[in-house]
C-alpha cells in the first residue's frame, strides 16, 4: 500500500503518537507479561523435553541391557559348544593315534599337544597384557615414596 493510501488507526503498526503515557505503561506491561509467559513457556517446553528425552534413554538402555543379555548367553553357549568340539577333537585324536602307538601314549600325546598350546596361548595372553600395561601404566619410574 501507498502512504497516501494508508487508512489511519487499526491497520497502523507503530505506535500512536497521539497516544497517553498511561498507554505505554499499560503496553510496556503487557510487553513485560507476555516476555514473562514465553520464557514460562520455554521452561515448561525444555522441561517436557527433557522428561521425553529420559524416558527415551531409559527404553534405549532397557533393550541394550536386553541385548547385552542375550549376547552374554550366546557367548557361554558358544564356549560351551566349542569345549565340547575340542573335547570330541581330543578323543578322536586318542583313537586314531592308539593304533600307531599304545593307547597310553596316544593319550601322553595328545595331553602333551593340548598342555603345548595352553602355554603358547597363554604367553600370547601375557604379552598382550604387558603391552597393555605399558600402554596405560606411568612414563616415568616409580620412586618407592
Amino acid at each position: 500500500m501507498r502512504d497516501d493510501e494508508r487508512q489511519t488507526g487499526e491497520d497502523h503498526d507503530g505506535p500512536d503518537p497521539t497516544a497517553s503515557d498511561d498507554a505505554d505503561t499499560a503496553s510496556g506491561n503487557s510487553y513485560d507479561e507476555s516476555l514473562t509467559e514465553e520464557i514460562a513457556a520455554l521452561i515448561d517446553d525444555g522441561r517436557t523435553y527433557a522428561e521425553a528425552e529420559f524416558a527415551f534413554q531409559k527404553t534405549r538402555a532397557a533393550i541394550a541391557g536386553k541385548s547385552v543379555g542375550f549376547a552374554i548367553a550366546y557367548v557361554v553357549v558358544a564356549i560351551i559348544t566349542l569345549h565340547i568340539a575340542v573335547l570330541a577333537l581330543a578323543v578322536g585324536m586318542v583313537m586314531a593315534l592308539a593304533p600307531l602307538v599304545t593307547i597310553w601314549g596316544a593319550i601322553a600325546i595328545v595331553v602333551g599337544v593340548l598342555l603345548l598350546a595352553t602355554v603358547l596361548l597363554g604367553l600370547a595372553a601375557k604379552g598382550h597384557a604387558g603391552r597393555l600395561g605399558m600402554m596405560f601404566g606411568s612414563s616415568g619410574k616409580e620412586d618407592g615414596a
